[in-house]
């Protein structure tokens, strides 16, 4: 049963508030409140617009995909665009967001309907300049230079867009509301105002959002809870290659990745990111091994370098690139506590070539045999590669999908691989490929003293 609201009314002047107050604030008047109860429940009664049904009766529709035109972009989102689907794409300043979003937007317009680029940081005249560049012209893609939403809703209802790019949401200001663009109200009404117009006239929006100096996603959090799939475009600008993931996708996986190489035309996809990775390292050197790891679904083979040399400094360094700083601490601890080492009086430094960056933990036995082949001074062959997590006790723990990283490896030439014990149960065996099992670390020094 509903409770009643109770109320207080000064009899003098009819002030009301919501406590009871000795003397009314309005005309100074003591113990003139009044209490008087309103039931809540009074009033018009709210009729339900949809019945609750089972969930047995339910039908589930299949959402329909199209293809961006990007094999990489498609994978990431789960297969290809889903029709009303809204889509937010986030990344550093320069990374390539809006190179490769124009590049989609083009060959969707070329086989799928007209697209929209709604631009507010750029002019119409400096896209189609990139576009010239990118070779994106079409007859189908069409550029509207805008930041107000008011201009922008009106071309969304009066074209038939089959898809709609905002570059970028923290631009786009409604001027009913009385804040800067990219403000938190600003950010979150409009998001919620495209999220309606994709869902009412069913066309996918991508949104490009800018991120903090901490790397995450500018804006209030609302704005990845409101949309379908988050996007993220990562990479060093030093470097080439760039690494599209899925931070939330409701149509598909998060754990696909896509690889691309920036170039002068643009965003080239890479299909075999393990070779292009490999293909500068240097042969003969110490502190260098191949480690297979599992980017999303696919496996890829990484090049691991590591360098240990006398510190001149009180307390010794350690820098990484690429990989957890605190994971390499802990991995250096459990080689002075269980293998022996001294790392007192070194500088350690690890690097992962490429830019790339790693954080599964199957990557710690490619990362202590760097170490150990650099501190050594041991060359490691080119044909071993390794894999296995380790633990503190200096164990050497199993990985999953253990296959598909010997199956990238040999495809790439490697004969010999050190893999965890555990992982020999159940593993179809490869006459080609030497495979070994390892329960320690003790056992790792031991293979690669054989090898070396």
């Amino acid at each position: 049963m509903a409770r009643d609201r109770v109320d207080y009314t000064c009899e003098e002047c009819g002030y009301k508030s919501s406590k009871w107050m000795g003397r009314c604030p309005n005309c100074d008047t003591w113990n003139s409140f009044v209490e008087r109860r309103a039931n809540k429940g009074s009033g018009k009664q709210v009729q339900l617009r949809v019945e609750p049904s089972p969930i047995t009766k339910i039908e589930a529709g299949v959402r329909a995909r199209s293809s961006s035109g990007i094999g990489e972009l498609d994978r990431v989102l789960g297969g290809g665009i889903v029709s009303g689907s809204l889509v937010l794409l986030g990344g550093a300043p320069g990374i390539g967001k809006s190179t490769l979003i124009l590049q989609a937007a083009s060959l969707f317009s070329k086989t799928n309907g007209q697209v929209l680029y709604v631009s507010g940081e750029e002019s119409a005249t400096q896209i189609k300049l990139r576009a010239e560049r990118l070779k994106a012209i079409n007859n189908s893609l069409y550029i509207l230079a805008e930041t107000e939403f008011d201009q922008i809703s009106v071309a969304l209802h009066k074209g038939n867009y089959d898809l709609v790019i905002i570059d970028s949401i923290q631009t786009v200001y409604e001027p009913k509301l009385d804040s800067a663009p990219g403000s938190i109200p600003q950010v979150k009404e409009i998001t919620n105002q495209l999220m309606k117009i994709a869902k009412t006239k069913n066309i996918p929006i991508f949104l490009i959002g800018h991120v903090t100096k901490e790397g995450n996603l500018a804006g209030p959090r609302v704005m990845e809870h409101l949309v379908d799939a988050v996007l993220q475009f990562e990479g060093d600008r030093n470097y080439s290659y760039r690494i599209l993931r899925a931070v939330k996708n409701r149509y598909g996986s998060t754990n696909e990745v896509g690889v691309f190489e920036m170039k002068g035309s643009g965003m080239e996809e890479v299909l075999n990111p393990s070779q292009l990775f490999l293909e500068e390292r240097p042969d003969g050197v110490s502190g260098s091994v191949i480690a297979p790891v599992i980017e999303g679904s696919r496996p890829l083979l990484i090049e691991v370098q590591s360098l240990v040399s006398s510190s001149t400094f009180s307390a010794p360094q350690r820098l990484t690139t690429g990989v957890d700083y605190k994971r390499v601490s802990i991995l250096l601890a459990v080689l002075e506590k269980k293998a022996g080492f001294n790392f007192q009086t070194k500088d350690v430094h690890i690097n992962i070539t490429g830019g790339f960056k790693v954080d599964e933990p199957a990557l710690d036995l490619g990362i202590i045999s760097a170490i150990i082949s650099s501190y050594q001074d041991q060359v490691i062959p080119d044909g071993l590669a390794v894999i296995g997590e380790v633990g503190l006790a200096g164990e050497v723990r199993a990985v999953s999908q253990i296959e598909q990283r010997i199956k990238e490896a040999k495809k790439l030439g490697f004969n010999r691989i050190i893999i965890p014990q555990g992982n020999f149960k159940g593993l179809n065996f490869d006459p080609e490929v030497n495979i070994v099992g390892i329960v320690n670390i003790h056992q790792l020094l031991q293979h690669i003293s054989k090898v070396g």
